[in-house]
């Protein structure tokens, strides 16, 4: 336990610290070689945890594809555009429109999505709106909460739903039934603690006349057009990959790769440039962190933890599923919720409650929210802004994550109850 945890250790160190520009899948790949070698982690784990990940992985690379030509061809700047010029002026009105933009951004497109794509687009908004330094952080810090308490309704919304819902065979109309509420209910809540903790950073007017007109932004509106059209088919495409037991990633990537074939022919996308800028470094990321992470299941770490599940379970549901939520955000925020989502997963395999996958889930996409190396996401995230001359410091953002994740995640996780 001592040398896997070590191991664990050192490897989120230097994924948070990003020495001399390491990037952060070669230290999770680097950190997965060295168990490896050392032989906290066997070959026969290796495609145990390629068996669990593979499927989120290429989901996620689809997912952002997609994103990445629709973000080519304007989609998301008409968006954000859009969203100011319906608030009229009015700060608090834009306030709300924006967390509700993002609250779609990431169920449609993955927290990582809305991290990677729209963040960059509002900051850029905001400064052409002139509004002040805290005016801008205020916004920032409630999209990038956002961001993550609202990637529950699909099962592609999130990495971390994707890699539950496989492992407990849980399809993908039976996910978004049990998951609609609490994403409505996320999102709801996670609005109103924001506005109230942020209010008083929120002018009451700002001027919108110095945003063009969205339709400006358009490459093409005869694509932008079809592309709404295209989502709702490979919407309805995953209804169809779940009747015939499809995995996710069919419909992610195959989506994602055919609308970048559809914007290259349009000659509204260049696809090297796509290929070339997308993220490849989450998918070693996630699978070098997951095999480092085995080797704590491997030495006993889920044992201990399914020991406190059990309990959990015996004083009753309302108990288990709180307990359980709370569980996976402390985990999460202190030890990233890409491990903790699989170790929670493994420890509660042989418990007889469903309802406990889904408050994992839930605990794992809130509960990062407390620190900022709590979420890939997060990183993202922290990282673009770093890129945009915007720093938001350690204690800065914990005590921001403190206030507003536990009553969130309290009341998102009572609805399932």
């Amino acid at each position: 336990m001592f040398v896997s945890s070590l191991i664990f250790l050192v490897t989120l160190i230097f994924v948070i610290w990003q020495p001399r520009g390491l990037q952060i899948g070669t230290t999770a790949i680097i950190g997965a070689t060295v168990a490896l070698i050392i032989g906290v982690v066997s070959f026969g784990d290796v495609l145990i945890v390629t068996e669990i990940v593979w499927d989120a992985t290429l989901a996620f690379i689809g997912i952002i594809i997609l994103s990445m030509v629709l973000d080519e061809i304007g989609f998301f700047e008409w968006c954000a555009i859009k969203m100011a010029k319906v608030s009229k002026g009015n700060g608090h009105l834009m306030f709300v429109y924006a967390l509700l933009l993002g609250s779609f951004v990431s169920a449609l497109f993955a927290n990582d999505g809305a991290a990677l794509i729209l963040t960059p687009i509002l900051l850029a908004k905001m400064r052409i709106l002139q509004l002040n330094g805290k005016t801008i952080l205020a916004f920032l810090l409630a999209g990038g909460f956002i961001s993550d308490s609202a990637s529950l309704p699909f099962v592609f919304s999130n990495l971390t739903n994707i890699v539950t819902a496989n492992y407990f065979n849980i399809g993908f109309l039976e996910y978004l039934s049990n998951m609609f509420i609490p994403y409505v209910v996320s999102t709801i809540i996670s609005i109103i603690v924001l506005w109230l903790i942020l209010r008083k950073d929120i002018p009451k007017e700002v001027d919108t006349s110095l945003l063009i007109d969205p339709d400006e932004v358009l490459k093409s509106k005869t694509l932008f057009k079809f592309s709404w059209i295209f989502l709702v088919v490979l919407l309805a495409g995953y209804f169809v990959g779940d009747y015939y037991n499809l995995p996710v990633s069919v419909f992610a990537l195959g989506g994602g790769l055919i609308f970048l074939a559809i914007g290259s022919f349009s000659k509204h996308a260049n696809p090297k440039e796509i290929i070339k800028t997308a993220p490849w470094q989450v998918v070693w990321f996630s699978i070098g962190l997951y095999i480092v992470v085995y080797g704590l299941k491997n030495a006993g770490l889920t044992d201990y933890i399914t020991l406190i599940l059990n309990d959990l379970v015996q004083r009753g549901d309302a108990i288990a599923i709180i307990g359980t939520g709370f569980l996976s955000a402390f985990l999460s925020a202190i030890m990233n919720n890409m491990p903790t989502i699989m170790v929670m997963d493994i420890a509660m395999e042989n418990i007889p409650n469903q309802a406990l996958a889904y408050a994992n889930i839930i605990g794992c996409n809130l509960g990062p929210k407390i620190t900022p190396f709590g979420s890939l996401a997060t990183l993202l995230w922290l990282h673009v802004l770093s890129q945009k001359g915007v720093k938001i410091g350690f204690w800065q953002y914990t005590k921001f994550g403190l206030v507003v994740t536990p009553p969130v995640l309290f009341v998102v996780l009572l609805t399932l109850i």
